[in-house]
């Protein structure tokens, strides 16, 4: 992972608060590129576990055809009103698939303790609820980008 940012060093998040930040946010907005070359972007919960983001996507949709056939993605989580309490994250790189697809519950231990701090996050259970519309890609970024304008001061 890499985290360049050649601008706005001064409103750059360190990696405890990225991870404090990511640790808590529960939505993010995924870019992918259409058939057509075109962005599509719609929102998602998510659950980042220190290295990773990961994302619960139905199958059947715009967001799962675009990553099966460009895996390339960008991802937004913002948060904050006014303009010194804008604070955010971009993450891009490109995801993979985890786990079968669709996800009904088979064993699979890389996503056991994903699946058990989802559920507890999103749905305040201790078992995720399978429903086999949905499935697990992961995004090991290659390239992270943060601000947090409260560091300005009051600017």
């Amino acid at each position: 992972m890499t985290v360049t940012q050649r601008r706005g060093r001064k409103i750059m998040m360190t990696a405890g608060e990225l991870d404090a930040f990511l640790t808590v946010q529960r939505t993010c907005r995924v870019a992918t590129v259409s058939t057509d070359g075109a962005p599509h972007v719609s929102a998602l919960w998510f659950l980042w576990d220190g290295n990773a983001l990961w994302l619960y996507s139905v199958v059947r949709s715009k967001r799962w055809a675009d990553l099966r056939r460009d895996p390339r993605v960008a991802i937004v989580i913002d948060t904050g009103e006014e303009y010194d309490t804008l604070r955010g994250v971009e993450l891009s790189g490109a995801v993979e698939f985890v786990g079968e697809i669709p996800r009904t519950g088979e064993l699979c231990a890389e996503l056991d303790a994903v699946e058990t701090l989802f559920a507890r996050k999103n749905f305040g259970l201790d078992a995720m609820p399978h429903d086999g519309r949905h499935a697990w890609v992961r995004l090991t970024p290659e390239k992270i980008v943060s601000w947090d304008f409260r560091k300005l001061g009051g600017v």
